[in-house]
């Protein structure tokens, strides 16, 4: 459905795909600038550290407890009400159905209400574009990394909604790894800022792990092996100064897999994109991770590319990624009809997840 509105477009985003409730505004300006007016997350980690991972009946229930006073914090933050929007944007998918039940209804609620047109955002998409929140403006194209828990994908990012899959995890996401793994050695959830925490000062050299599919002429990624190694090397490592070499090592062989990946998926990009600005864009919780990006920075510089990643509070799920989705969609006249559903996967490259059905999305199922 196609909808004319002016520019600015100030969208409330809403995001609910697995363990955070969270609302903000956005308002993009009609030559692309981009303010965030607020960005509130409201963090589930109490009610799930228990478990030691994401519990979904928990995290449904808690959206709908929070859903409501989130987004008025949100509007209360950013000095607007629900009068002064262009628009509402809420995640549809992928993620924890039951979540993204709660806040796709609000939203709707929230459109018929005041006559609002929505925009039902792929949560993978929020991502791609959180780059364009900081304060240097990332144009279309550039090519995107993806990774977090739920999902690690290489993407060439053609433009709004344009995006072309070069590779992606064949098991288990990076973020899932580094979670795993941190569970298994006992550090607290969430898993991998403890483990990140803990390699601090460690010797990345001091344990040989497996280096999977580097060898691959492609720009797909594994860490199973990985994972099962470490978890087993952590059965074994007790003494405070091998326990943060293990973390180092894990976080280096992490790092250096996505890195040496990325770098094959720039060589493949440049020969695409000659004579065109190249950038380079990581995005998800995992680009939270110092050591991650700086090994991504140094591959980026080394192959010509402009490197670019979100703002920290935007690496990981929040609702200000979403409203931006939305916002860029509103801005090219598009919405989305009030019984748009809620989609546990939904892939942002639709034809190549149905050619490589092999593809594992990662721990929040469907990411990918």
């Amino acid at each position: 459905m196609t909808l004319a509105h002016p520019a600015p477009q100030t969208v409330l985003g809403l995001e609910t795909s697995c363990d955070e409730t969270a609302a903000a505004v956005v308002r993009r300006h009609a030559d692309g600038r981009v303010e965030v007016l607020s960005s509130v997350v409201g963090s589930q980690i109490a009610e799930h550290a228990p478990y030691g991972g994401v519990v979904p009946e928990i995290a449904a229930r808690a959206h709908v407890e929070t859903i409501e006073q989130i987004a008025r914090a949100a509007l209360g933050e950013a000095g607007v009400g629900y009068g002064d929007l262009t628009g509402v944007a809420a995640t549809a998918g992928p993620g924890l159905v039951g979540g993204v039940m709660v806040g796709l209804s609000f939203g709707k609620a929230v459109a018929l209400a005041r006559g609002l047109p929505l925009v039902a955002v792929n949560h993978l998409e929020g991502h791609a574009v959180s780059a364009r929140l900081g304060a240097e403006l990332i144009d279309y194209p550039f090519l995107l990394l993806l990774v977090s828990g739920g999902h690690c994908q290489l993407l060439s990012v053609e433009g709004v909604g344009a995006c072309r899959r070069l590779g992606s995890t064949i098991d288990d996401a990076a973020g899932e790894a580094f979670d795993k793994i941190a569970k298994a050695m006992g550090l607290p959830y969430p898993g991998g800022p403890a483990l990140e925490r803990l390699a601090e000062g460690g010797d990345p050299q001091a344990f040989q792990l497996p280096r999977m599919l580097l060898g691959r002429k492609d720009c797909d990624f594994s860490f199973s092996g990985l994972k099962t190694a470490a978890a087993r090397l952590a059965e074994g490592v007790t003494a405070e100064t091998d326990r943060r070499d293990l973390a180092a090592a894990v976080q280096a062989a992490i790092a250096g897999q996505l890195a040496e990946k990325s770098a094959r998926a720039m060589e493949g990009y440049a020969r695409e994109h000659a004579g065109e600005p190249l950038r380079f864009v990581v995005a998800g919780g995992v680009a939270a991770n110092k050591a991650v990006r700086a090994r991504l920075e140094a591959a980026a510089t080394a192959h010509g590319f402009a490197f670019a990643a979100p703002p920290l509070a935007y690496c990981t799920d929040n609702a200000a990624m979403i409203a931006l989705a939305g916002a860029e969609r509103l801005a090219l006249g598009l919405a989305d009809p009030l019984d748009a559903v809620a989609r546990p996967r939904w892939p942002l490259d639709e034809a190549a997840a149905a050619a490589s059905p092999t593809h594992k999305p990662g721990r929040k199922g469907a990411k990918a």
